[in-house]
């Protein structure tokens, strides 16, 4: 069924709208400030400004008055066309540089603008007719942000809003904000010690504790479990190449941009790779390859590296060092779809395991016009290879949503959207197909007739890479992970000294039967003890007083707060130790 969302909807005008009002109120309260861009984005809206005000939270309230009166003046958007040439000078005489820059880019002749009240601006729109149309909105946040993302261009400061329909949507979408920021992985893994950014390694760069390496191994582990019953093979691969492979793969023509500058060694130009694919085609290349090897799947947990602009990082949801749940599956075109499907099973039974009710597939395709720019300039096979992921999509009963002018620039992708539980939402995974590079590199196998064919190469990451999705799971269990993935499963605690060796021998136990359980004996209070657990996460906390040591049992204290008295070791140990190996979205204690 496809998903695939009406453009321009009247919230995304609604929302447009407002950053042009936006802009006319503090056009009017801070004269001399000069405008950079204003678009509608999820949920909401914002604008650049470069002002000699120094904007503050306490300036909010007074911007959002001003723009209630704009709004109940009911004033019209008004599209025009001029010239270019006409624009430039329009602008410029207006003293907006950057506007006058996004003009001098446009290929067009004709410029359009839009003026409602006293605030014109360059924009195609659309927009809604009237400002009385709009709704409900609320101004959230000031933030500085790079003119166009470029950390070498000025500082503008950026206003940020939120609009919806109704005063109730704004409610429950700042209850969702709240309890996001209660969520923050960057909050919850620096107190969980799961990781950290530090100075002197440099930003976007995480350096991961020993419980995020848990974590890290676990999830490899479930990946490496998964890749092996499909038929994988793991490879791996350097973390620097030459430059002549990537401009043979293509990434440099199209990705200079988010790689690292080239480092020069004994007069030859080597990069930190920004994805394993080229290394993993030198991998194919290796041997003569026949239809009988096919399909060929090749699995890499590669760190890859990519610069992001400083302004663009964020927590472990934009790095400069990520590691990939990457693999490529080299097939002839009769196998194509019985292998996207099987991709696209995998991810949904990952998101069963992790819990994800919500998700769907974005179909991203190709436009004519960056053909030979954006994209490889193979009209036919971009035509035939979109057609095959369509039917694909289709045949397996998947929703999607058609995205156009987003694919890769090798092939048609499917990127995978996901929603956690508080309902946010994350770009996880990617399933690409290339038509392309193959046959740069030269890739052949010989078919049933001994004629040289070249393979299609399927690009799959279903769990993305560590950084991003650990950061996703953060936020979506608020730190409380599912007992196969808590850094420690249990925490024991003694209540008084005469319980220590008690506690040891359970802590044995768990030990050996390969539970990961840490140990508090310390002589603080019961209660100092338990709060400190709590504020761990383990996934569960054992007690142990006088009364469960002369029984041989122990109490089990819950995540939600509930105890449990009288829990027989044997009995926790077998029912663990399957939550574990079967990892189970959910406690078997509750």
């Amino acid at each position: 069924m496809n998903h695939d969302r009406a453009e321009n909807s009247f919230l995304e005008k609604m929302r447009h709208s407002l950053a042009h009002v936006l802009a006319d109120a503090v056009q009017e309260l801070f004269p001399g400030t000069k405008f950079g861009i204003g678009p509608a984005i999820e949920d909401g809206f914002y604008y650049d400004f470069d002002s000699p005000h120094h904007f503050t939270p306490e300036d909010l309230p007074l911007i959002e008055e001003k723009m209630k009166n704009i709004i109940s003046e009911d004033v019209e958007f008004v599209r025009s066309e001029i010239k270019k040439e006409d624009a430039v000078k329009l602008f410029s005489e207006k003293g907006e540089k950057f506007k006058v820059e996004l003009i001098n880019e446009l290929p067009d002749e004709k410029i359009s603008l839009y003026k409602s009240g006293k605030f014109l601006d360059l924009c195609k729109g659309p927009h809604i007719s009237r400002a009385g149309e709009i709704k409900s909105f609320k101004l959230m946040s000031i933030a500085g942000a790079y003119w166009r993302g470029d950390e070498t261009k000025p500082m503008l400061q950026r206003i940020y809003g939120i609009a919806f329909e109704t005063e109730k949507n704004i409610e429950d979408y700042l209850k969702l904000m709240e309890e996001a920021q209660k969520r923050d992985h960057r909050k919850v893994g620096r107190n969980l010690e799961i990781f950290v950014f530090d100075d002197d390694v440099g930003p976007g760069l995480p350096l991961w504790l020993p419980n995020g390496g848990i974590v890290i191994e676990e999830i490899e582990k479930l990946a490496k479990d998964a890749e092996k019953s499909a038929g994988y093979l793991r490879v791996r691969t350097p973390h620097l190449c030459k430059e002549s492979m990537y401009l043979k793969s293509g990434h440099l023509p199209y990705y200079r941009e988010s790689m690292f500058p080239a480092m020069d060694i004994d007069g030859i130009k080597y990069y930190l790779k920004p994805m394993n694919c080229p290394h993993h085609h030198k991998i194919y290349a290796s041997k003569l390859r026949s239809y009988r090897d096919l399909p060929l799947r090749l699995a890499e947990y590669g760190t890859c590296y990519r610069y992001e602009q400083s302004g663009e990082l964020f927590g472990l949801m934009r790095v400069r060092s990520m590691q990939m749940n990457d693999a490529h599956i080299y097939c002839s075109i009769e196998q194509f779809q019985e292998e996207f499907l099987a991709v696209s099973k995998m991810y949904l039974d990952y998101f069963k395991i992790f819990g994800i009710d919500k998700y769907i597939m974005r179909f991203s395709t190709h436009s004519r016009e960056g053909l030979g720019k954006k994209y490889v300039g193979e009209p036919e096979l971009w035509k035939k290879t979109e057609e095959m992921v369509l039917k694909a999509l289709k045949e397996g009963n998947l929703e999607y949503k058609h995205v156009p002018d987003e694919a890769a620039f090798y092939g048609p992708k499917i990127d995978v959207e996901i929603w956690s539980a508080i309902g946010r939402e994350f770009t996880l995974a990617t399933n690409q197909v290339d038509f392309a590079i193959p046959a740069r590199f030269g890739l052949v196998y010989k078919d049933k007739d001994g004629l040289e064919k070249t393979p299609l190469c399927i690009h799959r990451a279903p769990l993305g890479t560590h950084e991003r999705f650990i950061g996703f799971l953060i936020e979506h269990y608020a730190g409380n992970f599912p007992t196969w993935l808590a850094p420690v499963h249990v925490k024991i605690l003694n209540i008084t000294s005469m319980e220590e060796d008690y506690v040891k021998e359970i802590h044995s136990k768990l030990a050996a039967k390969n539970i990961r359980a840490e140990l508090d004996v310390k002589p603080d209070t019961i209660g100092l003890k338990v709060r400190n657990a709590v504020m761990a996460k383990p996934a569960y906390i054992l007690i142990a007083g006088k009364k469960e040591k002369s029984a041989g049992v122990v109490s089990l204290r819950l995540r939600n707060g509930k105890n449990i008295s009288g829990i027989n070791m044997e009995e926790f140990i077998k029912n663990i130790s399957a939550e574990i190996s079967e990892r189970k979205p959910e406690n078997v204690y509750k």
